[in-house]
């Protein structure tokens, strides 16, 4: 069985572009953070920051609890972008690479005498010194196998700066030290699954059968898995754009009624955007609200025929903001008390452009020929050169801006916004300032009372459990949303808060 593929996978990528950046962060334990809050958690972390237990997804305060020295950056996602592709370049030097897995892994197929082992090892030299050689503190390690789900498992085996290569003659027995997590595909769900089939080691992965895995899985990516273990290169599947959406963890300058609302605006004319570059219709709309110290939320999801004019999403949206806003005119929720949280939109039922008749209404015809003029002008002038009125309050605190998610590089043109440019023509700079950290530190103390309340009022029976929960299957940004399936209230009846 022969080498076919060699992966590059860049360490700590964000937050080693922050220390090539800034010479004074190198060596120190640094958290790349979306907003500079407590309430939120680290997107990155420095391979001196993961020695003390903080990595991707670590809360602020509890990375400040195991390092209280560990130094926070605001994420620039337009320059890991600007690195990405300039790394892509170098990488492009030494051999002929294939479509990016996410920002910061590459995959590149050996061909020919690229597939001895002395050949691909060298390849691999090569791309570690052309790196070097364009930033100085950036490092990758690189796994070269039979297939690419092997040689992203050997890319993880030897880091910072590892190189492992596995061949036919090393399996299974390199991989019987590794954990069940560390497979690429094996998550919190699937990995109790497998121990529910008797499957509790790496080793016992290796020796089980095809049929097992199948059954264990409850599916042929069980099939899939048992090949790619074995080296057979399986090729990728074919998948559909189901739906896009966005979501954001509002800043404690955007905690009311008005700015959740503002950001909820730009969140949907984004992802209206994105589909309409993308050619595709949506038929459905999610909306999703959390709050502070509640456990309610607001959940709303429209069906309708399928469109893409951002004015019509964002007229169904409106309306939807209205009934909150009367809410609180009502008593029922209190802003003050229970602040918006995080905000999120996904648009639905995604459709291909050509399947669906076109529109016979005039004023319809309007709607998407304004939207195609304002996508025209921001494609030529930065995204938001030219916005609703309703998204200004959530543009003049740069909120929402642009994400790197995970298996999608952004277009920088498409999705970085003229304001963010301007504003931030340089790198960000760490929270280094006492008051600064005081602050954190106070708003970190004022969750923990709130999350003690909630769970003191829970003990004491004051707060209802959810009852009848069904589960929502068009979630938006990764929230396990639930609508709750009650019958309505009787006249005289206290109903829900939403």
């Amino acid at each position: 069985m022969t080498l076919r593929c060699l992966f590059v996978d860049f360490n700590s990528f964000f937050a080693s572009v922050e220390q090539q950046d800034d010479p004074a962060l190198r060596g120190k334990p640094v958290g790349v953070v979306p907003v500079i809050a407590a309430t939120t958690c680290c997107i990155a972390a420095s391979v001196e920051a993961k020695t003390h237990g903080i990595g991707t997804g670590t809360a602020v305060w509890e990375a400040l609890e195991k390092f209280p020295g560990i130094q926070f950056v605001q994420a620039r996602p337009a320059r890991y972008v600007e690195v990405h592709h300039r790394l892509m370049d170098a990488i492009q030097d030494c051999i002929p690479h294939g479509k990016a897995a996410s920002i910061d892994e590459v995959p590149c197929w050996l061909i020919g005498r690229e597939r001895q082992r002395d050949n691909a090892v060298a390849i691999a030299h090569r791309i570690k010194q052309r790196i070097s050689e364009e930033f100085d503190w950036i490092r990758c390690s690189i796994g070269i196998a039979p297939n690419q789900f092997l040689a992203k498992t050997a890319s993880d085996m030897q880091k910072p700066d590892g190189l492992t290569v596995l061949e036919a003659a090393d399996l299974p027995h390199k991989l019987h030290a590794l954990e069940l997590r560390d497979f690429c595909g094996v998550g919190p769900s699937m990995e109790r699954r497998l121990r529910a089939a008797g499957i509790d080691s790496v080793e016992q992965l290796c020796a089980t059968t095809r049929e097992h895995l199948r059954a264990a899985w409850g599916s042929v990516e069980g099939d899939r898995f048992w090949l790619q273990l074995r080296g057979h290169d399986v090729p990728e599947r074919a998948t559909t754009r189901s739906s896009i959406g966005h979501s954001h963890v509002l800043g404690p300058e955007l905690r009311n009624f008005a700015g959740a609302r503002s950001v909820l605006f730009k969140l949907l004319a984004k992802a209206a955007m994105r589909m309409r570059k993308e050619k595709h219709l949506a038929s459905g709309l999610a909306i999703r609200m959390r709050f502070v110290g509640l456990d309610a939320r607001f959940e709303r999801d429209l069906a309708f025929a399928p469109i893409d004019d951002s004015s019509t999403f964002l007229r169904l949206l409106g309306e939807q903001m209205a009934q909150l806003e009367a809410a609180i005119a009502r008593g029922r929720w209190n802003p003050r008390r229970h602040p918006p949280l995080s905000v999120a939109v996904t648009l639905v039922g995604l459709q291909p452009i050509g399947s669906v008749t076109e529109e016979l209404m005039d004023g319809r015809r309007r709607a998407k020929r304004v939207s195609t003029v304002l996508d025209n002008i921001n494609r030529k002038y930065g995204n938001n050169a030219v916005y609703f009125g309703a998204m200004h309050q959530a543009i003049d605190h740069d909120a929402a801006p642009m994400r790197i998610p995970f298996a999608h590089v952004p277009e920088i043109g498409l999705e970085e916004e003229t304001a963010m440019r301007r504003r931030n023509p340089g790198p960000k700079h760490s929270v280094a300032s006492a008051d600064e950290l005081y602050l954190l530190r106070e708003r970190q103390f004022k969750v923990m009372a709130e999350n003690a309340h909630r769970e003191s009022q829970k003990r004491r029976g004051r707060l209802p459990e959810q009852r009848n929960a069904v589960a929502f299957k068009a979630g938006a940004g990764g929230w396990s949303a639930t609508a709750k399936a009650e019958p309505e209230p009787e006249i005289g009846q206290t109903g829900n808060l939403f």
